[in-house]
């Protein structure tokens, strides 16, 4: 690879960062935001300079670890993984597109100022020729982005010093007329004002010094920005009568025409239109990106990445882009396209401070040159600002988010995820969190003191020698008991009779039988049998009642009809105080060989003791079966999982690598831990890893004070 000449010093940086704010935020949102909070807009553009600081400081971190060309869908892919990456990468192309939007909608007053034309049409028009533009490859240069942020400015400053002398307090009466909620409202609104103020995140290779010009090159343009929104908008209050430019398509040069006259109208309209146009050309080019990178990762369609091979440029992801603009223009007020790129924008953000976290506290390799003051403190406080502002941003904005949220989840679920099997560096520090609170509840097993073998159906003496025999295993450690009971069901409209109550030979006979299992198996082992309406409550009721630790029952494949209007056992998964465990023995062994199935490590501590019960009871060993289709990082992660549990068990543990194209070998025994949906969990029971092992199969449910906690299951659902 050839070495990129790092020659972009900090005027380049400020230019770069200042140039990609100033537009839509000073010459369209302060009507906009007029609206909704009167005079305190002024106040509203300072809030959001300083909620911006947060994602500042945390992207500019970033950039000085990983000076590489991209965007902010790279570091919060990179860091928090591909789902957060596609809700990133989603959400910003939406806040880029609506911001180029907003910039054409918003501009062309300015020039129907000049001219008298539609305004659809001709917004539609620019968009079109902008979209050839970026189509055909013509490329913006650097130069001429000088020239529009030298013209900009210099509009902006005649104007603010031009009308300064012509301020009046009275226009500032009544400063918080629609109160804070007014207040917040706005600053939501003129949010995405401040979008541009990362950008140069995305050209930090090339910038000399980043660890140094990268933050002061952000920071100093921010407070730069801010300083001239406040001024440029405290001016627009002060020189108009009150609410005569509020809701105005083009405000700055209103003001401008009360103070300076037809002169600073021509500075203002040319600056706009300047402004805009390059905005809205840097929109386009900008979200382009955004399907084309995520394409390159396998986030989107193949094609979305693909290159023409004529015009050189990614012509499929511009056209999607171009037309999610051109039904923006046609189809959607201006105030809700402002409203939606601020919120998607303020969704992203959030994500950029969590990104920092999840980089510092992960395992990846991570060396910045700028460190964030006041970490994690700093970065907790923009993502839970960023969230409180978006709340208050109205059901648009709001919902607006939140589609996008649950559209990209349900896009990472139904395509990403069975393309792609990369992490971020937060899943690390997860993995290793889970991992931690797994080997504590194997290291301190609760006791189990006394189990129930629950029989509901007659059976061979050696399937009921293979549900004892578990049972003993379970309680042997803690000098416990197990209690078998044959549960009998009788038709409601039978009596409970003292007849039906009667013991009849076989039921002695049982008994006795079971009674010598506990001289086989050393352990205490009663026998009883149980006569009722319902044996699933029966069941429950005597689980209660004797304050079992776990109940032991025989549960078979489901057939069709017992799939979809459920199974008396499920109801007993559901309902038992204490653990369940299901049994399928179809065919019976000697278990020296105990299989734990799972995806990944950490393996559930649930099946892990059962495992190592059952196996040190009979001097065998526990074996860690894992999809073979895996990467390295698994295979590593499994094989330190693998070691920990070495040194914590009393019996040797192995991990092995199980193809997942055929079927698996037999096992003795496999133990897994059951879905935590009971009823999702036997519908879907045979599509789950090595669901088809040839022996016996054990299902834990562990009672609800042994179950993960609901943000466990979800990390090792959708993280692990």
């Amino acid at each position: 690879m050839k070495e990129l000449e790092r020659d972009l010093g900090l005027p380049a940086v400020l230019a770069i960062s200042i140039g990609a704010m100033i537009g839509s935020g000073i010459f369209i949102l302060p009507a906009l935001a007029l609206e909704i909070a009167g005079p305190a807009v002024i106040l509203a553009y300072l809030l959001a300079g300083v909620l911006v600081v947060p994602a500042a400081l945390s992207k500019s971190e970033m950039a000085t670890a990983m000076p590489e060309a991209g965007g902010t869908y790279i570091y919060i892919e990179r860091g928090m993984g591909p789902l957060l990456g596609t809700i990133a990468g989603v959400g910003t192309w939406f806040s880029l597109s609506f911001k180029g939007a907003l910039a054409l909608v918003g501009g062309v007053p300015y020039l129907l100022i000049l001219f008298d034309l539609p305004l659809k049409p001709v917004a539609l028009g620019l968009a079109v020729v902008l979209i050839l533009v970026n189509i055909v490859g013509a490329k913006q240069t650097g130069r001429l982005q000088v020239v529009i942020v030298v013209v900009m400015l210099a509009a902006l400053g005649w104007f603010a010093a031009g009308s300064a002398p012509g301020v009046e307090s009275a226009n500032y009466a009544n400063f918080f007329a629609d109160g804070v909620g007014g207040l917040l409202a706005a600053t939501g609104l003129v949010f995405v004002s401040y979008a541009g103020v990362t950008k140069v995140a995305s050209v930090a290779e090339e910038v000399e010094d980043p660890g140094r010009n990268i933050p002061l090159g952000i920071l100093g343009s921010l407070a730069f920005t801010t300083v001239l929104y406040v001024a440029i908008v405290a001016v627009l209050v002060g020189v108009t009568d009150p609410g005569t430019i509020a809701g105005s398509r083009t405000p700055v040069a209103d003001a401008a025409r009360v103070t300076m006259g037809g002169a600073g109208v021509i500075a203002v309209i040319v600056a706009a239109i300047l402004a805009l146009v390059s905005t809205a050309n840097a929109g386009i080019l900008s979200s382009s990106r955004y399907p084309f990178a995520m394409s390159r990762d396998k986030l989107a369609p193949p094609s979305m990445a693909e290159i023409s091979d004529r015009l050189g440029t990614p012509v499929n992801s511009i056209t999607l882009t171009g037309a999610v603009l051109l039904a923006l223009i046609a189809f959607v007020p201006i105030l809700d396209i402002a409203k939606l790129a601020s919120a998607f924008q303020i969704m992203v953000f959030a994500l950029i401070n969590l990104a920092v976290i999840a980089f510092r506290e992960g395992t990846a390799e991570y060396e910045p040159e700028f460190t964030s003051p006041l970490y994690p403190w700093m970065q907790v406080f923009g993502a839970v600002a960023s969230v409180g502002l978006l709340t208050q941003m109205g059901p648009i904005a709001l919902g607006g988010a939140g589609v996008i949220t649950v559209a990209s989840v349900l896009w990472y679920a139904g395509y990403v995820r069975p393309r792609v099997d990369r992490e971020g560096a937060a899943t690390g520090a997860i993995r290793q969190q889970v991992s931690e609170e797994t080997l504590s509840e194997v290291a301190s097993p609760e006791a189990t003191h006394e189990a129930l073998v629950a029989l509901t159906k007659q059976m061979d003496q050696r399937r009921v020698q293979t549900l004892v025999s578990l049972a003993a295993d379970l309680v042997r450690d803690d000098d416990g008991r197990v209690v078998v009971v044959q549960f009998e069901e009788v038709p409601d409209q039978a009596p409970l009779t003292e007849d039906v109550a009667a013991q009849s030979n076989a039921d002695r006979s049982f008994e006795q039988r079971v009674e010598r299992l506990g001289e086989e198996f050393g352990v205490a082992v009663e026998a009883d049998e149980i006569v009722s309406h319902d044996t699933k409550h029966a069941i429950v009721n005597f689980a209660e009642r004797r304050g079992v630790d776990a109940i032991v029952a025989e549960h078979e494949p489901l057939r069709l009809r017992s799939r979809l209007v459920g199974d008396p056992i499920d109801w007993v998964v559901r309902h038992a105080p204490c653990d369940v465990l299901l049994v399928d023995s179809s065919a019976p062994r000697l278990p020296e060989q105990v299989v734990v199935s799972g995806d990944t490590a950490p393996f559930p501590s649930a099946a892990v003791n059962v495992a190592s019960s059952v196996a040190g009871a009979h001097g065998g060993r526990v074996s860690l079966w894992y999809p073979a289709d895996g990467d390295d990082r698994r295979r590593a992660s499994i094989e330190e999982h693998r070691e920990e549990l070495s040194g914590m068990l009393d019996v040797p543990v192995e991990a092995e690598a199980i193809p997942t194209d055929q079927r698996p070998p037999a096992a003795d025994l496999l133990v897994r831990r059951g879905a935590d949906h009971r009823r999702r969990g036997a519908l879907a029971d045979g599509n789950r890893p090595f669901a088809q092992v040839a022996g016996t199969t054990v299902t834990v449910y562990p009672r609800n004070s042994r179950r993960p906690p609901l943000h466990r299951r979800l990390l090792e659902r959708f993280l692990l």
